[in-house]
């Protein structure tokens, strides 16, 4: 038998006025909803591609049109999840039976999702909802307090409390989460023409313009920045039931602020900021998982605050670097090393906030040993376990703090019942 003829191996030619240009254009609009930056220019330029290289296999199709339109590190993941589904018409249809078939799913244990897998769905379905039965879902709305709120019910629902729906609701209100504007002075200078300080230099090179006929003064001020925000989260058993709507917090800070850093300790000290600055949510919390070891297991606060005022108190708690340590403090190991950790922490930072999950209990009382340790040296003691507590932390960050959250408070309750 003869050997067929090479030209007949070669990949094959795509038409421009085919069916796969349109695929392509839809394609493309299904990327600019999940997010990515895909323009006019992006779509011609993936036609003209695949016109040139052909259609082979599916991975030569693949990096064909990966090669266009993906311009960043953080939009692989929802190309990715974008391809998988666009261009693989079995799983598609098989997601859309599911979508609008009024039968019940099979009772069968979950898939875990992928990164960018939310985004892209949420982008390749837009529109569809209006076909499906219309069902009573929590309102979320912004206020006027720098933070957000739904209705009652789910501002005040514990997260230990809240349904699936109820937290992937909960996690969409921490993405419209909105900082406070603090700002705290710098040794450096700003130009500023209001300034109270006389600024030599740009006085003289103001004057050398113009050859020293006119000499103005200039005048500067303190530059102000936002002060960095460092994050201490347990990840304890004992915490479990808060720690991935706590990271889902985390990220939504990172995201709309900058010198966010997030570290995690359960039994040892992780550094997650690196991670944190994914761009999808799914993607950076897929990292985290990979990174830490210690997930649901003992707690060992003193050894984590060690670690961490060693190795990196000096690197991240600069320009007066607000923490925030959540935590509920059942310490097991022996709490002298947790105290002088505790005090040092308070005098390398301008501002350590206690986040407490425990204080939903309205009988709460601070006799652990690991609270009575850490309770003298922070500057407030606050809630964490509803939308509600979040966002009152949130608007608190950009004042001097309230009454309420005063830890001596708590620490006087402790002395009049030993006294007692």
């Amino acid at each position: 038998m003869s050997e067929a003829p090479a030209e007949k191996r070669l990949p094959n030619a795509a038409k421009p006025d085919g069916r796969i240009a349109d695929n392509i254009v839809y394609f493309a609009r299904t990327l600019r909803k999940a997010g990515m930056r895909v323009g006019p220019a992006s779509i011609v330029e993936a036609i003209a591609a695949v016109e040139a290289a052909g259609i082979g296999s599916r991975d030569d199709f693949y990096w064909t049109l990966h090669a266009v339109f993906v311009k960043r590190r953080e939009d692989r993941p929802v190309f990715d999840e974008a391809f998988r589904l666009y261009w693989r018409s079995r799983e598609l249809i098989e997601k859309m039976i599911a979508m609008f078939s009024p039968q019940a799913a099979p009772n069968r244990e979950p898939e875990k999702q992928r990164p960018g897998e939310s985004r892209v769905s949420q982008a390749m379905f837009e529109g569809r909802e209006k076909d499906r039965p219309l069902q009573e879902q929590p309102e979320i709305e912004v206020d006027a307090r720098f933070t957000f709120s739904g209705n009652e019910v789910l501002r005040q629902k514990d997260f230990a409390q809240m349904t699936a729906k109820e937290l992937d609701e909960a996690r969409q209100a921490l993405m419209t989460l909105h900082m406070p504007f603090d700002m705290v002075k710098t040794r450096r200078f700003r130009p500023d023409a209001r300034g109270r300080r006389h600024d030599p230099r740009a006085t003289m090179r103001a004057a050398m313009r113009t050859g020293g006929d006119f000499i103005l003064p200039k005048f500067r001020s303190p530059r102000e920045v936002h002060p960095p925000l460092v994050v201490l989260a347990d990840i304890s058993g004992s915490m479990s039931q808060y720690t991935r709507i706590f990271l889902h917090f985390m990220h939504a800070l990172t995201a709309r602020r900058r010198k966010v850093h997030t570290f995690v300790f359960g039994t040892r000290l992780t550094n997650l900021t690196r991670s944190m600055r994914y761009r999808d949510p799914d993607e950076a919390l897929a990292e985290c998982s990979d990174l830490v070891k210690d997930w649901s297991g003992g707690t060992r606060i003193g050894e984590a605050l060690h670690t961490f005022n060693r190795l990196w108190s000096r690197r991240v708690l600069s320009q007066g670097a607000v923490v925030l340590l959540i935590t509920d403090g059942l310490e097991r190991d022996e709490i002298g090393s947790l105290e002088t950790e505790m005090e040092r922490l308070h005098k390398s930072c301008r501002r350590l906030v206690w986040l407490n999950p425990l204080l939903r209990f309205d009988g709460f009382e601070a006799r652990a040993r690991g609270v009575k340790a850490m309770l003298p040296h922070v500057d407030e003691f606050r809630a964490v376990h509803n939308l509600e507590a979040l966002g009152d932390l949130v608007a608190s960050l950009g004042s001097a703090g309230t009454r309420d959250a005063d830890p001596r408070r708590w620490l006087q309750a402790v002395e009049q019942v030993a006294a007692g």
